[in-house]
């Protein structure tokens, strides 16, 4: 077995099957025994993605040991898990080249993914794999565009031949701080989207919305060492839009509900909320204008309505675009 996934999520198990597809043997790490138990027996995850058989080449168990001789282990973890995770079993993962699957800012170091991999396990090679994708596109194998984002351009290549199959396709980068920022802000530009559709406010605000929370997200991620191009491909503009204008969208969804004034199932994992509030800590603490973010972090947290939220953005003074 060469690719392992940590994470029995509906992502990292789209990964595993579109990886399996492509002849590759794979193993899927599940934290809750009971979940990995009932993957194993059934060839499928009901509970993450229902509907999509997982092929024989893919084997699910709740041991790590048995996945860690992995050379490429994909974190397909929750952002605000990933730290500890990374910390606690640093010893295993040593030497391996640790992929992160996920998207935001951590709250309490206000680090990304490879960020954190580079500072919990110094040996191993930190990448990110990150763009527009819906699991359920992936697993069905219909073509998605991924970018992969990794500063050592060797290792990075070889993860880019390893990891892309013939649907799946992925455009290499060593821009990892422009991927994850990126991935990271748009899902909070795609809460505040959600918002705008769930108030009624229609397309056109919504349009307007995503225009100007992607001049927002390149304003953060440039000022952060990112570089433009990156934020205009696919791990920015790319996935903010997908994430924009789709209900399959958790972030969106989220928002949608919160404009709509509706409760929200609180098991689903919204990367967006944690995000919003870490970017909003550290544009602050950086001087970087970042008004949309700055509200979204305020509504997740329910310092202000959705109708002072719209006249607080709509009130600011006019400018040059």
């Amino acid at each position: 077995m060469t690719v392992a996934v940590l994470g029995a999520g509906a992502f990292g198990t789209a990964l595993a099957i579109a990886l399996a597809r492509n002849g590759a043997e794979v193993g899927i790490w599940a934290r809750d025994p009971a979940h990995a138990a009932a993957m194993q027996a059934t060839g499928r995850n009901d509970r993450r993605l229902p509907g999509v058989e997982l092929p024989e080449t893919v084997t699910v168990s709740a041991d790590l040991a048995s996945f860690v001789a992995a050379r490429t282990l994909l974190l397909a973890l929750p952002m605000q898990q990933l730290d500890s995770f990374v910390r606690s079993h640093a010893a295993t993962l040593a030497g391996r080249s640790l992929v992160a699957c996920c998207k935001g800012i951590d709250l309490a170091t206000g680090r990304g993914p490879t960020a954190i991999i580079a500072s919990a396990c110094p040996s191993a090679t930190a990448a990110i794999l990150t763009g527009p994708s819906f699991a359920a596109d992936i697993a069905r194998g219909l073509p998605t565009a991924l970018t992969l984002a990794c500063a050592l351009e060797r290792a990075g290549a070889a993860l880019q031949s390893e990891l892309s199959t013939p649907v799946l396709r992925l455009y290499r980068t060593e821009d990892t701080a422009g991927a994850e920022l990126g991935g990271a802000l748009k899902n909070v530009i795609a809460i505040a989207a959600g918002v705008v559709i769930g108030a009624g406010l229609g397309d056109s605000a919504r349009a307007a919305l995503m225009t100007r929370g992607f001049a927002e997200m390149s304003r953060m991620a440039i000022a952060l060492g990112a570089r433009a191009e990156t934020l205009a491909g696919l791990s920015g503009f790319g996935d903010l839009v997908l994430t924009c204008t789709s209900a399959q969208s958790r972030n969106f969804r989220y928002g949608h509900a919160l404009g709509a004034g509706e409760g929200f199932d609180a098991s689903v994992t919204v990367e967006g909320a944690a995000t919003a509030e870490a970017a909003s800590a550290l544009a602050s603490r950086s001087g970087i204008d970042v008004p949309v973010t700055d509200m979204v972090a305020a509504l997740v947290r329910g310092r202000v309505s959705v109708p002072q939220a719209v006249e607080a953005l709509l009130s600011r003074p006019l400018k040059k675009e």
